[in-house]
């Protein structure tokens, strides 16, 4: 039995939240100990009820008819002061465990791979990383402090019927058995009506989300009667979903209402015979019947708390889903730290596929020797940022390996391995703050001195004098009151302070004007002094100077050298680099 217990859902799920509770223990032991005197109290007026009716109806005294009616004041007084007690302590229990787990999930979500977020939408990460860590907690936190209330009251109110009368006692909790019985069908019912609902609540906030990120395309493709086609079918789905939520668990509560008010009327109807039989004085009767309404009361409403407390549990199991979520890119036990590049970079018949049997690397070899500039073109969807992707682990080889100095980089540790790689994407992704902010990113600890330096290397000094803030200039949120040109700089800026023995540029360059191009070009050229750089070039005039040049199509290296090698060649290269100058 006790083993039967360990493998239910609750028993589970309460005690893989221990550890988050365990700091809190005190405060959430005294939130269920206030409980016990609240639900408590609730029989005391029931059981008082006897003594207090057969004194009234049978001697008459009046100095006692004020006595029941101030004793139920003052433990209304007192229950609600216990009652306020108890949901204070297990909010600020519950806020607290909530505030844990997210930071466990978010661990989970910063340390997640590329491919995670390629399968996954903003909508959808949102829901599981945040909304159901506060549904799991609020929810089982919030109803532990009623189901115990509800039990010690329960258990408390049953000896009150008891002592009242044995006979109607057992008739109640019969009545009171069948009207829990369908609570045992809700978890069944919704599980996979709540998937559902999850995927459509994800969709609803990706909906915001993208209007949010999209507004300028949005408006100038005057696609507002779009999106709201697109939220609306999005809403009718989520309508639906509730109604069928409703239909499987909306006729618990009328269910429960109906098993209760026939037990009441049998108590009412059993109660009036054993009274007019002189079996029951009308005391015990009262009494019974005070403690029967207050018993069935609440349990007619537990069928709504009861939906809850599965919603919770159901949150729950996918918030342990996201933290046992296997890494698909980590660190093996004996991981080697590497902390420069002494010989260079070898591939070694690389295959990879981000979708099983449709490969966009096929086998796949190079060597690039420190200190070189290696340019990847090669036409649209080849493979060149997958290529270069893999260097920094964002995605893990499907075969063959990659290696710096020898070593495979699956055995380097992976924070020294992304230490040694500055990357410069088209699209640069700045955080809300300022430009220095932005820029520290590349090295926290960095001096105002190397600051300055990074600044001027990445021509980035003469804007910034022109700025009233200059370096703590705000930004928006991703760097959007910045121009495209400036954000590269900035990204540069930081990549100068990351220093890193490797860079890689993902078409720097490609998203900008002809102006900003020339400017960037030359922040980039200096970023490139003395260090390993693989370029991914759009525009094959800018990487003219690289050491080796590589033609990648179709997931396949077809042609390298220099560029004079293969401008003599007249191969893909020559055919590459003709079409654009023409």
């Amino acid at each position: 039995m006790l083993e039967f217990l360990k493998r239910t859902p609750f028993i589970q799920n309460y005690s893989r939240m221990w550890p988050y509770l365990r700091p809190y223990r005190i405060r959430a032991l005294a939130a269920i100990l206030i409980t016990i005197p609240v639900g408590l109290m609730d029989a005391a007026i029931a059981w008082a009820m006897k003594p207090y009716m057969d004194i009234i109806l049978l001697q008459k005294p009046s100095g006692y008819l004020l006595y029941l009616p101030l004793a139920i004041i003052l433990f209304g007084l007192l229950q609600g002061t216990l009652n306020y007690a108890s949901i204070y302590l297990n909010t600020w229990v519950g806020r607290k465990i909530s505030n844990d787990l997210k930071m466990t999930l978010f661990d989970e979500l910063i340390r997640s791979d590329a491919a995670f977020f390629d399968k996954e939408t903003s909508g959808n990460i949102q829901l599981r990383f945040n909304g159901d860590a506060d549904a799991a907690c609020s929810g089982l936190v919030s109803n532990v402090r009623i189901f115990v209330t509800r039990i010690i009251s329960s258990i408390a109110l049953i000896g009150v019927l008891i002592y009242n009368s044995w006979i109607m006692a057992l008739l109640a909790v019969v009545m009171l058995a069948c009207a829990l019985f369908p609570l045992t069908t809700v978890r069944r019912k919704i599980k996979s009506l709540v998937d559902e609902s999850i995927f459509s609540g994800a969709q609803v906030a990706t909906h915001y989300n993208e209007t949010f990120s999209g507004n300028r395309v949005i408006t100038s493709y005057s696609l507002a009667e779009y999106q709201r086609k697109r939220f609306r079918k999005t809403l009718g789905d989520v309508f639906k979903l509730g109604m069928k939520m409703t239909k499987r668990t909306g006729l618990i509560s009328p269910m429960m209402h109906s098993i209760t008010a026939i037990g009441i009327a049998l108590v009412i109807w059993t109660g009036s015979y054993l009274i007019l039989s002189e079996q029951m004085t009308p005391g015990n009767f009262v009494s019974f019947l005070t403690a029967l309404i207050m018993l069935y009361t609440p349990i007619k409403g537990l069928g709504n708390n009861y939906n809850a407390v599965q919603m919770a549990m159901l949150a729950m199991e996918r918030v342990w889903n996201v933290i046992d979520r296997p890494a698909a890119i980590r660190n093996k036990p004996d991981a080697i730290i590497l902390d420069k590049i002494s010989d260079g970079i070898a591939y070694r018949d690389v295959w990879f596929a981000y979708v099983p049997e449709k490969p966009v690397l096929k086998g796949v070899s190079l060597e690039v020797k420190v200190g070189e500039t290696v340019a990847l073109v090669g036409n649209s969807g080849g493979g060149k940022s997958t290529f270069s992707s893999l260097l920094p682990r964002f995605y893990d080889v499907t075969s063959g390996s990659i290696a710096i100095d020898g070593i495979d980089i699956r055995d380097i540790d992976l924070k020294s391995l992304r230490d040694l790689i500055a990357i410069v994407f088209q699209d640069n992704f700045l955080f809300a703050g300022t430009i220095r902010q932005n820029i520290l990113l590349g090295r926290e600890n960095a001096t105002e001195d190397e600051i300055a330096a990074a600044v001027k290397n990445a021509c980035l000094d003469e804007f910034i004098s022109t700025l009233d803030a200059g370096l703590d200039t705000e930004i928006g949120e991703r760097g959007v009151l910045l121009s495209g040109g400036q954000k590269q700089r900035v990204a540069i800026a930081r990549a100068f302070l990351k220093n890193a023995p490797i860079v890689i540029l993902d078409e720097a360059t490609s998203a900008l004007d002809n102006k900003s191009e020339a400017v960037v070009q030359e922040a980039i050229a200096n970023l490139m002094q003395d260090r390993t750089v693989f370029v991914i070039a759009h525009r094959l005039s800018t990487i003219r100077n690289a050491d080796k040049i590589v033609v990648i199509n179709d997931g396949m290296i077809i042609e390298q050298g220099t560029h004079s090698e293969l401008m003599e060649k007249k191969g893909a290269y020559f055919a590459l680099y003709s079409t654009q100058i023409n």
